[in-house]
């Protein structure tokens, strides 16, 4: 059985991530096998494109591409797909069974009793009411005040936000793709319009397709577990294992422990190429995606300072390490930007990373960047 290090896992992850920024071309990028998350008021999803390709990168090179569609998917998160492959995408993403869907609507058993019928049938419900109402472009309040008003009450909650009654926000995000409808790029607030040729509702999963998403998960963010790519999808465990776990994969020993990954990359697992490279990833960058994040960042402290409840700050990629965090601040036509190193950087290093910044104040529209560097606390 082959035995990796973390470093070489995390060196093997960085060339499949394409960080190495040897593409020119973002629909070779192989991050889109699974999508790309995007939160466009910090234009997460272009300045991840801008860490992989070679070239210029604009805000609007994704929004802007008839090639890329966005919409919720995995977890109910808005990524961007290839265009042509998303109507094959959309049957992946139906629930496998009731323990899958109450999982991925994060639901309890009392709001399942609540609606008062099987959590599968709840996601259907919604996403034939979805399918009725939004018939044409509207705002996300819009088309939850027009669906609360046709599904049944169990669907809808109390929002203290909102001060209303709507229907609940993860099932809404979950139903939209299986109702053939998409969200426009790069506008807030967030706005739903039907897909082209918009496909029926679909009344059962396509197992070979929710599998091929678990295996590209195991492509990009192998060596990993079911539980891993579990939770990457919003589904159980025991989902992934029994029912979604693909063929021909090889068990390796990351740090000890037993890992899987698709059985033709072993080869690119033994022989990862040097990341002596220096990216500024975006918050929600696809590679800070993994689930094994104590792989990904061992100390506690600074995995609490990447991974917030609110407000995830960017990470800074440095020499094979995610090696501190960065912020940004606007300023008239200029970005500032924070970096806080974790680890102690080189000149050359901080030089590399100066570069970056300017690059993704570019990408963002910004005339330049003006960088600070701050202590970690």
């Amino acid at each position: 059985m082959l035995d990796v290090d973390r470093r070489q896992v995390l060196a093997y992850r960085i060339a499949a991530h394409g960080l190495h920024r040897t593409d020119s071309d973002p629909a070779r990028l192989a991050v889109f096998d699974l999508g790309v998350q995007d939160v466009t008021a910090r234009d997460t999803a272009a300045l991840a494109l801008a860490a992989r390709l070679a070239g210029t990168v604009t805000a609007r090179t994704l929004a802007d591409d008839p090639g890329f569609v966005l919409a919720w998917t995995h977890r109910g998160a808005p990524h961007y797909h290839r265009a042509a492959e998303f109507p094959r995408l959309v049957p992946a993403l139906f629930p496998l069974h009731d323990a899958d869907a109450e999982a991925r609507m994060l639901w309890q058993r009392k709001e399942v009793a609540t609606a008062g019928m099987p959590a599968t049938e709840v996601l259907l419900t919604a996403a034939r009411a979805m399918r009725e109402v939004v018939g044409t472009t509207m705002t996300k309040g819009t088309a939850s005040t027009a669906v609360t008003r046709v599904v049944p009450a169990g669907l809808s909650r109390w929002c203290r936000p909102c001060q209303a009654t709507h229907i609940h926000e993860q099932l809404m995000r979950l139903a939209a793709p299986l109702a053939g409808l998409r969200l426009e790029a790069g506008v807030s607030p967030a706005t739903l319009t039907p897909l082209e040729g918009r496909p029926r509702v679909p009344t059962k999963p396509d197992i070979p397709a929710a599998t091929r998403i678990v295996g590209h998960y195991l492509r990009l963010h192998g060596p990993a577990s079911a539980a891993d790519a579990a939770g990457f999808v919003g589904t159980t465990r025991r989902t992934v294992a029994e029912d979604l776990w693909p063929a021909e994969l090889t068990e390796v020993r990351v740090e000890g422990k037993p890992a899987y990954l698709p059985t033709d990359r072993v080869a690119a697992l033994e022989q990862p190429p040097e990341p002596d490279l220096v990216r500024l990833l975006p918050p929600w960058d696809p590679f800070l995606q993994a689930r094994d994040r104590a792989l990904l960042v061992p100390d506690k402290a600074h995995q609490k300072e990447l991974w917030k409840i609110i407000g995830n700050p960017g990470a800074l990629l440095a020499r094979g390490e995610i090696a501190g965090v960065w912020r940004t601040r606007s300023a008239g036509r200029r970005l500032e930007v924070t970096l806080t190193p974790f680890l102690p950087l080189p000149r050359a290093e901080r030089a590399e990373a100066e570069a970056e910044a300017e690059r993704a104040a570019a990408v963002r529209g910004y005339a330049e960047a003006r960088v600070r560097w701050q202590d970690a606390a």
